[in-house]
């Protein structure tokens, strides 16, 4: 599906951030200028902006959504929209012979970032790779990764 919002495929950059909690999108972070610490809320904030912006949604009609979300509500309304794309059959038993070596799929997502996914699993898939990386990096904020 390509967002009929062209602003929801942009990575959100610094500047763009500085918006969102101006505006009353995200909490303010703790502490100010370069001492400013987001949390996990405000990631759940930025996906679920990121994702609405993909879906057409407006500034405005996000802001109202987002005022009437608190915890669990916000990580379970983001987890409900990203499930199709970061589906790891979770649900399904796997047996794994204990002698049989694990192996991994390493996945630079930053200088310094790294994930790690076991080969065995289906979010080992080339496909749900790419959409967890881009999660990631748009939860940072910054769009210029390798």
């Amino acid at each position: 599906m390509r967002p009929t919002n062209s602003s929801a495929r942009a990575t959100p950059s610094a500047r763009a951030i500085r918006f969102y909690v101006a505006n009353g999108l995200l909490d303010h972070p703790e502490g100010t200028g370069t001492a400013a610490t987001y949390h996990y809320r405000h990631l759940l904030q930025l996906l679920a902006i990121k994702i609405r912006q993909r879906e057409g949604q407006t500034l405005d009609i996000i802001k109202g959504e987002l005022a009437d979300l608190h915890g669990d509500q916000l990580e379970a309304r983001v987890a409900t929209a990203l499930a199709p794309a970061l589906s790891s059959g979770a649900d399904l038993q796997v047996r794994y012979d204990d002698d049989a070596p694990a192996l991994w799929r390493r996945l630079t997502v930053a200088d310094g970032i790294e994930l790690h996914v076991r080969k065995d699993r289906a979010a080992a898939h080339d496909s749900a790779l790419i959409a967890i990386r881009e999660a990631v990096r748009a939860a940072l904020g910054r769009g210029d990764f390798p």
